[in-house]
């Protein structure tokens, strides 16, 4: 009886978390927050919503009009870190989901799913690090690029620029997909403007060789995306891959990535979203549920 028995519950344990992965916390559409103490002392708070991953499709209503709402948090500043797109489709929806924010200051980065639509992949390439790249169709992403930088966002694709946010000038520097190999460090690499009120890196792909440069260059704060958080976490564990060069213990939200040194009150500060979306072809999360993400920048003690 015990042998017939245990198969049965082990098929309807499983059928019940695919269901509970696929139909509820995929779309559980969740608002994540986080204090960094990065802005020098005595400084009021500066808010910074976080947004990656979105893998848009035009028929996703309901994240659509989720993404549309983040407005009513009325952050300071908009940063997106790319992979928008799941469709030739979506550019559309994607630009009317951002609307709202894009009366906001706003910094983006693109990614692989914003060049290229997703495919059917095996799964086992995860799970052994294949470095085997299958893209599909490519995607019109300089429409969705041209949208947000007409609404005045910065487009900081291996680029730099700067914003006037809440009364703080605000030094960037960004690099192209690092997953594609596209990112070029050397467009952007320097000392962070010193006079600034604060430095933000932007890459999509949290990969250690890009962030070290970047801390090594003086930025305060580092904004990535593409690990999904795991996208299937295993309690008490977490994520089994990352899909990137970050280890898994940082696969997702808040961390330090270099600790403060003599010259160098902050150290450098390291945000990796969970993201908002999964590829049409894995459509599943679990203990890892869709994202965004508000930062509140304080004070650092003096």
């Amino acid at each position: 009886m015990r042998w017939y028995t245990l198969p049965t519950a082990v098929v309807a344990a499983g059928t019940t978390t695919l269901a509970y992965a696929s139909l509820y916390e995929r779309t559980r559409w969740t608002l994540r927050r986080f204090d960094v103490p990065v802005l020098a002392p005595g400084s009021a708070p500066l808010t910074v919503l976080h947004l990656s991953d979105l893998h848009m499709t035009a028929g996703q209503r309901s994240k659509q009009q989720w993404v549309a709402a983040l407005a009513e948090l009325e952050p300071d500043l908009v940063v997106d870190t790319g992979d928008n797109l799941a469709g030739v489709d979506a550019v559309g929806p994607t630009l009317r989901a951002l609307d709202p924010l894009l009366d906001l200051p706003g910094a983006f980065v693109t990614a692989s799913n914003d060049y290229f639509a997703p495919r059917p992949k095996n799964p086992v390439h995860y799970l052994t690090r294949s470095r085997k790249r299958v893209h599909g169709q490519e995607l019109p992403w300089r429409d969705l690029r041209d949208g947000m930088t007409a609404r005045g966002w910065l487009d900081l694709t291996n680029a730099t620029g700067e914003l006037t946010v809440a009364g703080r000038r605000i030094s960037f520097a960004g690099v192209d997909d690092s997953h594609l190999e596209r990112d070029r460090y050397d467009l952007v690499e320097g000392p962070a403007d010193p006079a600034a009120d604060l430095r933000i890196g932007l890459a999509h792909s949290p990969e250690p060789r890009v962030l070290d440069r970047f801390a090594g260059d003086g930025y305060d704060l580092l904004l990535c995306g593409h690990t999904h958080g795991g996208q299937l976490r295993v309690p008490l564990y977490g994520a089994l891959v990352t899909n990137c060069g970050i280890d898994r213990a940082r696969a997702r939200w808040l961390h330090r990535w270099a600790q403060p040194s003599p010259g160098r009150p902050n150290g450098t500060w390291l945000h990796v979203s969970a993201g908002l979306g999964t590829s049409p072809y894995a459509p599943a999360r679990f203990a890892c549920p869709p994202e965004a993400t508000l930062l509140t920048l304080t004070a650092r003690p003096s």
